[in-house]
C-alpha cells in the first residue's frame, strides 16, 4: 500500500487504533474513506497525537500536522 496515492490536496484523513503493539498501517477502510492506522502510545494526554505526528513525519519524509481530530479517532492530516 503506497500512503501517498490517498494524499489530496496534502491532507490525509486517517483512523487511529490507539494502544497498538507497534505503529503500522492497516489498509484503507472505504467507508470512512481513510487509512487505518495502529499507534502504541495510549490516547491520553495527546500522546497518541504526538506518536502519530512522529510516525507520519518519518514515514512520508515531511513535516506533518493534525488539522482536525485532535480528540477523535478520525483525523484529518496536513503534509507540509
Amino acid at each position: 500500500m503506497n500512503i501517498k496515492d490517498y494524499i489530496k490536496n496534502n491532507s490525509l484523513k486517517i483512523v487511529v487504533k490507539p494502544n497498538a503493539k507497534k505503529n503500522e498501517i492497516l489498509g484503507y477502510d472505504k467507508s470512512r474513506n481513510a487509512v487505518k492506522v495502529a499507534i502504541s502510545a495510549q490516547a491520553e494526554k495527546g500522546r497518541a497525537n504526538l506518536e502519530v505526528i512522529k510516525f507520519f513525519s518519518k514515514l512520508l519524509k515531511k513535516q506533518v500536522l493534525i488539522k482536525s481530530g485532535l480528540a477523535s479517532k478520525e483525523k484529518v492530516l496536513k503534509i507540509l
